[in-house]
């Protein structure tokens, strides 16, 4: 009997009205060919609303997307997971909800008028002409950062790409610290330093699906970084709070906690947006504005774009428990211009 597991599963957000698609990746420890494969919809009652699935459809260990056709939903919650067929007989995957929000006429969203400029998908190892994993100059000593209270020491091999996601993974290194600290091995990409130099600006809409951890410890993010300065948290995550994540504009001072048990948790998948305003930094969760910090950036502003997992040092978290590891996952980043 084949073990099949759910590596992605979305959309957790729509707009009612709006025809919305179904992604669902899953893989097998053997290959085997399903009856059929889709992704379920219950609503409040317990109405089956499943999207069009797929029949005969052979699932491997290298793994399987499915996209599904598109439908639309009326507002409200709704569980959704992926479901196989093998032998007559139907199997259900992990669940997750599926907010249906009110459509709202007269506003725009963060990419109205924009287009896709850059994106990385994770389809392919990472290029050295797009990413640096080698460092940062956002860090004292370039590989490390002890005075942020952080345990990293950076390793190119704690980057990992496969099967359309890239892992961070973090475990007890050799190195010790300028403080006395033993460090952790960690991975860190930036465009900083590369042959690309991508640098978002302002009025960009940035877009990143992640997977937080579930290690105490771990501290993952995306945030932007130039010249000593120019930074932006896109977020931060720590799993001691494990529903929330902060939300940070360094450059004209603007923060929030944002908290939110359904979205925001260990090992659940979540879209964050940022949107560069230059009169107001944007965030989005699945879709969502939840956070407008009022303050923006400079209509000059530029950065490169850095994701990471850093090791708490234990001032303002807990420390990690060896040996680990720590790990954290990414599917995509998408810049709108």
């Amino acid at each position: 009997m084949p073990t099949v597991t759910q590596l992605y599963l979305a959309p957790a957000y729509a707009i009612a009205g709006n025809e919305v698609a179904a992604t669902l990746k899953v893989r097998s420890t053997v290959s085997f060919t399903a009856q059929t494969l889709t992704v379920a919809v219950r609503d409040a009652f317990g109405h089956n609303l499943d999207f069009i699935g797929v029949h005969n459809v052979t699932i491997t260990p290298a793994g399987y997307t499915l996209t599904t056709p598109s439908k639309t939903f009326y507002p409200g919650e709704y569980t959704i997971f992926g479901a196989y067929q093998l032998g007559g007989v139907w199997y259900s995957l992990p669940s997750v909800l599926m907010i249906v929000g009110e459509a709202h006429g007269g506003g725009s969203g963060p990419t109205e008028g924009k287009s896709v400029v850059w994106a990385e998908h994770f389809e392919h190892p990472l290029s050295r002409d797009r990413w640096n994993s080698a460092g940062t100059s956002a860090y004292q000593y370039y590989t490390h950062n002890p005075n942020d209270d952080k345990l990293d020491w950076i390793h190119a091999d704690k980057v990992t790409v496969a099967n359309n996601i890239v892992t961070f993974t973090a475990v007890p290194g050799n190195e010790t610290l300028e403080n006395g600290k033993k460090a952790w091995n960690t991975g860190l990409i930036t465009t900083e330093g590369t042959l690309e130099a991508f640098e978002v600006r302002a009025n960009d809409y940035v877009e990143t699906l992640v997977q937080m951890p579930a290690e105490l410890g771990a501290w993952p993010a995306l945030w932007t970084w130039r010249d000593g300065d120019n930074e932006v948290d896109n977020f931060e995550y720590h799993p001691d709070n494990p529903n929330l994540l902060e939300f940070t504009n360094h450059v004209r001072f603007g923060q929030d906690y944002y908290t939110n048990a359904q979205a925001v948790a260990p090992l659940v998948w979540v879209t964050i947006g940022t949107l560069y305003g230059a009169t107001s930094v944007d965030w989005y969760i699945n879709g969502t504005r939840v956070f407008s910090d009022g303050t923006g950036v400079p209509a000059s502003w530029t950065a490169f774009l850095i994701l990471n997992l850093s090791v708490c040092a234990g001032a303002f978290h807990p420390t990690p428990i060896p040996p680990g590891p720590l790990v954290f996952r990414a599917d995509y980043i998408q810049v709108w211009r």
